[in-house]
């Protein structure tokens, strides 16, 4: 084949890559024809091999695209964790959460105890790994959660906005119990991480003791109803401990000074 010939069939690969949306093709077309040539590959190798490319760049998109779209606040990974700092009981229990199968089984996570024990790191951990192994995750504090179903109710589209509610494979609503809600709020918290129970998971932190939470929903009936709802076979982590936020804290300033 002429040098020429082997150019225009180069080209109309090209033209085939933009129009079927194949870009890891484009990219990487020179590279993979020039390592089969050196190697002589047979085609069967060379395009099984430029199509895996292709499939690798879409997965690790596809990745991207729902860490994004799960909006965490920061990016904290599991592997970032000191697992000997963490409250005994998380160090006990990680192993088994870092396996994703409460959220094959549909069961909750319930992350409690004192502030900077590293709740939000594991909660963000575990979403961000189920992002990575395909689930469709969303992070929210539980204040915000609120505001927003109350601003989809005022809109009318607060339909649309449970359809989507219910179909995360994981929702972790981050620190329950630092405000207090007043009756409406309450409510729609209740009914929405209702339409949950006992399908999808839910992963929520709170620096409150269960016999604190009727200091949140300031009604005892709807307070038993909630722990009962969020608990069923669920994973309750006590994550009373030192403050993981303030070990990592004065590691930082001695490095400070020591710079």
């Amino acid at each position: 084949m002429s040098a020429a010939t082997r150019k225009e069939w180069k080209e109309a690969i090209i033209e085939y890559s933009k129009e079927l949306k194949l870009p890891a093709i484009r990219k990487y077309l020179e590279e993979y024809v020039q390592e089969a040539c050196q190697r002589d590959a047979c085609y069967e190798e060379f395009l099984a091999q430029l199509l895996q490319k292709e499939c690798d760049a879409r997965r690790e998109a596809s990745r991207y695209n729902r860490i994004r779209l799960a909006q965490f606040t920061h990016k904290k990974y599991l592997e970032d964790l000191s697992i000997k700092d963490l409250p005994e009981d998380a160090q006990k229990k990680l192993k088994i959460l870092k396996t994703l199968d409460f959220l094959r089984e549909g069961r909750n996570v319930i992350l409690a105890g004192s502030p900077g024990t590293g709740k939000t790191h594991v909660a963000i951990g575990l979403g961000i790994k189920a992002c990575m192994e395909g689930y469709k995750v969303w992070f929210t504090t539980v204040p915000l959660l609120i505001s927003r179903i109350k601003e989809c109710r005022a809109e009318q589209t607060l339909r649309a906005f449970q359809n989507r509610f219910e179909k995360y494979d994981l929702v972790i609503a981050d620190e329950m119990g630092y405000i207090s809600f007043d009756k409406e709020g309450s409510e729609l918290l209740f009914t929405h991480l209702s339409l949950r129970a006992g399908r999808k998971s839910t992963i929520i932190t709170t620096n409150l003791s269960f016999e604190r939470w009727g200091e949140i929903f300031q009604d005892p009936v709807m307070t038993a109803a909630m722990i009962d709802r969020l608990t069923h076979q669920s994973y309750i982590i006590n994550m009373n401990g030192n403050s993981y936020r303030m070990k990592e804290t004065k590691e930082w300033l001695q490095k400070q000074q020591l710079a």
